[in-house]
């Protein structure tokens, strides 16, 4: 039987992908959201939920969910992790039936998991795909680690490597993880609580200290359009703010809506959002007192806490995904302000030495491709496309023989390197 192509769905805290293995793109990318029909009455949310039959199969997910009048929109997803099981199995059923129009029976998936999930969620996960969709074989990836595979497509095949450190930023969340040989050094991930939801709420507050005629319902999509349509990452913050004001007409941008009540036009003038906004990530306490250490110095930092011997390999593949990280020079700025800090602690060690040792300068290499926005479902989509995805994937046998505890562990992709 010619086998179906391998469903490959990397549900993210903002936004899930959904598509087939073997595309460049998802086929689908909705907001992680569900709208439900809730009653006020007392107990146990998810055991009342299962007595009511019709209408357990009675709501909406991702855009949809947002428009439906009279429903609860909630997020089966909160910083990455799965807080509603019951939830998360009814927004896959969507997902596989509605959307991707697939037999599960038919296609073997491919699930994303975040940094750190914990192998109990890895057996709920089998359990809803195995018990409730009959899939024939489910492999549940690191997606640091379908990032790195993302990132071979600007790299030749000699220098693919399963070694390097990710900065993924999406809308929720921004992870900086450390991956030896395709396996994650778990103990010296870093959470930074600023992502790109974060950006578009400062940009709408900056907006809002400024510009009037912005119609309140819809001052955060304008936020969100400027922010994703003239944003950019600057190299230094006090010549920026000089240049646009000695030039404000070259560099100052309008941006056009319309109201969405009376249908009326009204024009923004967009100024120093244009960089202010990205900027929180290497000066965070702009957005956020409580936080204030820079993104470069959280990378520098998980370098340093990760073994030694896989230290250089680290700076030499800093690898980008997610849409956040899609900023102009984001790249180069990144890179630059790391390797300052690398070259400083290398002189600092070279006085220390008295000048007698002289140590070999690190490389460090930032790498951006064009598949960052999707990294991880374009990984997904190419490890899932080679034949040997089926080799590694967890049966349908297995399961019912051993149970969903086969799914605490998946095998790293070996010859892919």
């Amino acid at each position: 039987m010619e086998q179906l192509p391998p469903c490959v769905i990397d549900v993210g805290t903002g936004y899930t992908k959904l598509g087939f293995a073997g595309n460049k793109e998802p086929q689908f990318i909705i907001p992680s959201a569900i709208a439900i029909k809730e009653t006020a009455k007392v107990g146990e949310q998810s055991t009342r939920r299962l007595a009511k039959g019709v209408e357990d199969l009675d709501f909406f997910i991702g855009d949809e969910a947002f428009d439906a009048t009279g429903y609860a929109v909630k997020y089966p997803v909160r910083h990455g992790l799965v807080e509603d099981w019951d939830l998360m199995e009814r927004f896959l059923e969507q997902c596989i039936f509605k959307y991707l129009r697939a037999e599960p029976e038919d296609h073997h998936f491919l699930l994303t998991e975040p940094p750190l999930n914990t192998p109990e969620n890895r057996e709920y996960t089998a359990e809803i795909m195995f018990e409730s969709f009959n899939v024939p074989g489910l492999y549940i990836a690191v997606q640091a680690v379908l990032a790195l595979a993302a990132s071979w497509t600007s790299r030749s095949v000699s220098e693919r490597t399963f070694t390097g450190i990710v900065i993924d930023s999406g809308d929720g969340v921004t992870h900086v993880i450390p991956v030896a040989e395709g396996y994650v050094i778990g103990s010296c991930i870093k959470h930074i609580p600023i992502a790109g939801r974060n950006i578009t709420y400062f940009i709408q507050s900056l907006l809002r200290e400024r510009e009037i005629g912005i119609p309140p319902e819809q001052s955060l999509e304008t936020a969100k359009a400027i922010k994703e349509k003239y944003c950019y990452i600057c190299p230094d913050i006090a010549k920026e703010f000089a240049k646009y004001d000695s030039d404000p007409a070259k560099w100052m941008k309008k941006y056009d809506g319309i109201n969405s009540v009376t249908k009326q036009n009204f024009s923004v003038d967009v100024g120093y959002e244009r960089f202010l906004g990205p900027e929180i990530f290497f000066h965070p306490e702009f957005s956020n007192p409580d936080f204030n250490i820079p993104l470069s110095q959280i990378v520098d930092d998980v370098i340093q806490n990760s073994p030694i011997d896989v230290r250089r390999p680290l700076y030499n593949n800093i690898v980008l995904s997610g849409g956040s990280t899609m900023f102009k020079d984001f790249s180069r700025r990144l890179q630059r302000d790391i390797k300052k800090t690398v070259d400083a602690r290398l002189k600092h060690s070279e006085t220390l030495g008295g000048g007698r040792l002289k140590p070999k300068p690190i490389d460090v290499q930032v790498i951006s491709h064009h598949m960052q926005r999707y990294a991880v479902w374009f990984g997904g989509s190419m490890l899932a496309s080679t034949p040997e995805f089926y080799t590694v994937c967890h049966t349908k046998e297995a399961y019912e023989e051993y149970g969903p505890s086969i799914c605490r562990h998946n095998p790293v992709f070996g010859t892919m390197t």
